[in-house]
């Protein structure tokens, strides 16, 4: 009886030496595991050309003209899974895109980081410079963030109150929009009696809203 309880015990220490190798084998990088951090933004299964930017590799041809389409040969990164129009499982494929860098971007594309001590009353204009990152499904020329001058937030004076309450008493002759300097349309208003009615009553809600605002592009006090 006395060698397989030996034999069971020189096993179990083999065991557990084997599990410890394994683990420290894991631990130092022998076996990564780490997931790719590209990998949060890239849907699985999902069509090759909606990928985000960060999920692909594209032969880009900055001798494109601007703003005219180009297509350009895409590779998938590692890990990544996408399929073509017809749900089979592709690598390559075709990108059809507009050629112009990513700071030639409309507005809506990308998205900046505001200023903190950018002064909101200033003449003229103040700029500053802006961190601005292209958006994740938009692809463009160059590097996706870039710096750009942008307008500090501004007030040229105008009152929220009073632009609201000119829409409420007046509007049906344009007050409202004469006082936010919005000439063409008050000069419509007041030869269409407030659109009959109907246009007093919306300019109302758009300016109670605050969508509607002074034509200088600044903000209410």
């Amino acid at each position: 009886m006395a060698a397989p309880v030996v034999q069971l015990r020189a096993l179990c220490r083999l065991c557990r030496v084997v599990l410890f190798l394994s683990q420290f084998y894991i631990l130092s990088g022998g076996e990564s595991t780490d997931i790719p951090p590209y990998m949060m933004k890239c849907p699985s299964n999902g069509l090759c050309s909606r990928l985000p930017a960060d999920c692909i590799d594209c032969k880009t041809n900055f001798s494109c003209v601007y703003g005219k389409p180009v297509t350009f040969d895409c590779t998938v990164k590692p890990s990544v899974t996408c399929v073509d129009p017809d749900f089979k499982s592709q690598k390559s494929f075709v990108l059809n895109m507009t050629c112009r860098f990513c700071w030639q971007l409309p507005e809506a594309d990308y998205e900046c980081f505001s200023s903190s001590n950018c002064r909101a009353v200033s003449c003229p204009r103040q700029r500053y410079a802006a961190n601005c990152t292209v958006r994740d499904h938009i692809h463009c020329l160059g590097n996706r963030t870039f710096l750009k001058m942008l307008y500090c937030n501004w007030t040229g004076g105008y009152k929220w109150s009073t632009a609201l309450a000119l829409s409420i008493t007046l509007g049906g002759f344009g007050a409202d929009r004469f006082y936010l300097g919005q000439w063409r349309e008050g000069l419509g208003k007041l030869f269409s009696f407030g659109g009959l009615g109907i246009w007093t009553l919306i300019d109302v809600l758009l300016i109670g809203v605050g969508y509607v605002g002074p034509a200088d592009g600044s903000l209410y006090i």
